[in-house]
């Protein structure tokens, strides 16, 4: 029978262990959110430039500053499990930053690239920023449940751990495939090309990347991927085969990766409760036999 008294081993012995920065990690989620901060300024003054080429330069500088909060991102969790060195401070600090990089960036660029062509509609207007602010609560949402679910203050058998995968859609993710729509877009305005209905596209997408955010489907989070991680002759040529072709087709690469990675989720969740279901039907003629 365990002591009363003793601490439970998930707990932190005290505030000053649980609010430590330590500097590596929190630089990279600073990093993060410096890059956001920077997107969100080039799509405000995208807003009031009149020139289109501006205009779409301003906007693909925001797409690039948001990739580079994605990377930030990726490295920083990574780098605290590698040193031994995460804090409660680290896991608040980089959901901070990441609803200003992927939660209001991505939202700010929607409306502005939205609006600025349909502005003269005030019905168009109002739809568009409530969808904005949908992208961007439910992006909200995502990062305080899975702050909840991954808090060390929970018991072990309640916390969401030993399992690969995340619950719901990854907010990084959701703001690179907006993102990278906007990249594909200001790429083919740049080069004399018309992207018509591209503006009907965008609100009914980031409402469905807005529901697979605070959904339940599982998506992989390779974690696990380090530099003793081995792969199969066939999965290393196609890898290599896949970086030629996004370096040939360049900017689409982004979005057809972004939205291989978002399709995945449904698609393998599907499949899963197929094979489940298909299980049970098997297990139940046999028990009728």
């Amino acid at each position: 029978m365990s002591d009363p008294k003793e601490k439970p081993k998930h707990q932190y012995a005290d505030s000053g262990e649980a609010s430590h920065i330590y500097l590596l990690p929190n630089s990279l989620t600073a990093g993060n959110l410096f890059f956001g901060f920077l997107a969100i300024m080039q799509c405000i003054e995208a807003n009031y430039a009149t020139d289109p080429s501006v205009i779409n330069e301003h906007f693909t500088q925001a797409v690039w500053f948001i990739f580079f909060g994605v990377v930030c991102d990726a490295f920083d969790g990574r780098v605290a499990r590698m040193g031994g060195r995460e804090s409660l401070f680290g896991i608040e600090f980089d959901s901070i930053a990441d609803v200003i990089s992927f939660g209001v960036a991505p939202a700010m660029m929607m409306v502005f690239l939205i609006l600025k062509p349909t502005e003269q509609y005030e019905g168009v207007l109002h739809i568009s920023q409530l969808i904005g602010f949908i992208y961007l609560l439910c992006a909200a949402v995502r990062l305080a449940r899975f702050n909840v679910l991954t808090h060390p203050m929970l018991p072990p058998a309640e916390r969401l751990k030993g399992t690969k995968d995340f619950l719901g859609l990854p907010v990084p993710a959701a703001a690179g495939m907006v993102a990278s729509l906007v990249l594909v877009y200001t790429s083919f305005e740049t080069h004399g090309y018309q992207m018509h209905g591209f503006e009907l596209l965008m609100p009914p997408l980031m409402l469905a990347v807005a529901f697979l955010m605070i959904s339940n489907i599982p998506y992989p989070s390779f974690k696990d991927i380090d530099w003793q991680t081995s792969t199969r002759v066939r999965t290393f040529i196609l890898l290599i085969l896949s970086l030629g072709l996004a370096f040939i087709i360049k900017e689409l690469a982004f979005a057809l990766i972004f939205f291989s990675y978002i399709a995945f989720g449904p698609i393998r969740h599907l499949y899963r409760i197929y094979r489940a279901r298909k299980r049970l039907h098997k297990t139940a003629i046999k028990v009728s036999e």
